[in-house]
């Protein structure tokens, strides 16, 4: 799949260069997730964290991906704040990474730059996974943001028969339901929280709320009845305040790992042409403890 990869003399092994270009991800579990996934396969697979918070002064991302391509990466995973920016800078992108207007993962391969959006997979394949037989009819989407947008795009793609979308920056919500409603499934802004929960039969949390630095509910606990299913894409912590609530009322629940993990899963293969153990990945990112050392 990839160029003659340069091999490791003492072992044999195929070495492979992969990385993460992205702001404040010192804490992220993807690189520890693909590290050891690679070393499982047999591959010498480094993974770079690109932190911008870390470099003075930023270079452009155009620099960014330049020299990784030059250091013979096979790719790059994209997060916060340049999965749309890198769009100018690749050859060609897949269906999903079109449809969203956003990429996560960038494969270099014979002299071209090929943009992928395994957030959108990440999302469904965890939902599949995680709450099988999930009502879908009506779902609440809270955050219209990056992150909201692969997750409304997946609950598209999985079926959803409507989709209704909370955002406090009202133009985002407007634009996202405009897109949604591109590809034929209903979409609605709702501002009216109360009457939205009463209609959804799920509701995923894809706003930062609930992350360790910014604690809280994206909606109020006391709108949640027995009937929902409640998905929260914060991986950190994996128990947020919004999914100790929906519990306690007795909801069907999914954390975050579900899309933090199989967007992993589809990268290495992006990267490497090989399988990924999607058990073992989800091992090495719950070997993580809990609370920050």
């Amino acid at each position: 799949m990839h160029h003659a990869p340069e091999t490791l003399p003492t072992t044999g092994q195929r070495a492979l260069r992969a990385g993460l270009i992205g702001q404040g991800i010192q804490k992220s579990r993807t690189p520890a997730m693909h590290r050891a996934e690679g070393a499982a396969q047999g591959l010498a697979l480094s993974y770079d964290l690109i932190d911008i918070d870390r470099m003075m002064p930023v270079p452009p991302l155009s620099q960014m991906l330049d020299t990784a391509e030059a250091q013979g990466f096979a790719g790059l995973n994209i997060t916060y704040p340049f999965k749309k920016e890198v769009i100018g800078l690749l050859d060609e992108l897949s269906e999903n990474a079109r449809k969203m207007g956003a990429v996560n993962t960038v494969v270099f391969r014979d002299g071209k730059r090929f943009g992928h959006n395994t957030d959108f997979w990440g999302f469904a394949e965890g939902l599949r996974r995680g709450l099988p037989g999930a009502d879908l009819s009506e779902v609440l989407l809270l955050g219209a943001g990056g992150a909201g947008g692969a997750v409304a795009h997946a609950l598209a793609g999985a079926g959803a028969g409507k989709i209704l979308i909370a955002d406090q920056n009202l133009r985002a919500a407007i634009a996202l339901a405009k897109d949604i409603a591109a590809y034929g499934t209903r979409a609605e802004v709702v501002s009216d929280m109360a009457e939205a929960a009463r209609r959804a039969k799920g509701i995923v949390n894809a706003t930062p709320m609930g992350m360790a630095k910014l604690p809280g509910t994206a909606i109020d606990p006391a709108l949640l009845n027995p009937d929902h299913w409640v998905c929260d894409i914060v991986y950190f912590p994996l128990e947020t305040a919004l999914l100790a609530a929906a519990r306690m009322r007795g909801c069907r629940t999914l954390n975050g790992s579900g899309m933090a993990v199989f967007q992993a899963v589809r990268a290495f293969e992006l990267f490497t042409g090989l399988a990924a153990d999607p058990a073992r990945m989800r091992a090495t990112f719950e070997s993580f403890t809990e609370t920050p050392a």
